[in-house]
C-alpha cells in the first residue's frame, strides 16, 4: 500500500478540483530506509489506481488512474458522483492501489478525507 495520504482539510481550500496526493512505498528491501529521502523505486514504471467510494463507503463511484503519486478529482466529476462539491463538513472515502508489473494492485490504502 502507499505510505501515506494527505488529508486536505489540514490545509484551508476552496470547494472545486481536488487534487489526491500520497507517498508512494516500494517492496524492495533498500526501501525500508530512514536515511533515504525518497523511496527508491523497484518497479519499471509508476501507476496508480485510485478508487472513490460513495457516500456509503462501500461502492466504487469513479476509478482514477495516474503515473504520478498525485490524482485530480474533478469539480465536474465531484458533481456527477455526488450531486455536489466536497466541501467544509464532507467526508470522502478512497481507495489508493500502487500497480506492480509482477504483483498487479497492491494491498490497498483506504482512508477516509475530512474536509
Amino acid at each position: 500500500a502507499v505510505a501515506q495520504v494527505e488529508q486536505p482539510g489540514l490545509r484551508g481550500r476552496i470547494p472545486g478540483d481536488l487534487t489526491l496526493r500520497w507517498i508512494r512505498a516500494d517492496r524492495a528491501l533498500v526501501a525500508d530506509s530512514w536515511e533515504a529521502v525518497d523511496v527508491p523505486m523497484s518497479e519499471a514504471s509508476e501507476a496508480y489506481e485510485v478508487e472513490i467510494l460513495g457516500p456509503d463507503g462501500a461502492s466504487v463511484t469513479r476509478v482514477l488512474s495516474t503515473t504520478q503519486p498525485q490524482a485530480l478529482y474533478s469539480a465536474a466529476d465531484q458533481i456527477a458522483d455526488r450531486g455536489a462539491l466536497l466541501g467544509p463538513g464532507d467526508s470522502l472515502t478512497i481507495r489508493v492501489f500502487q500497480l506492480s508489473a509482477l504483483l498487479g494492485r497492491g494491498a490497498p490504502r483506504m482512508i477516509t478525507l475530512d474536509f
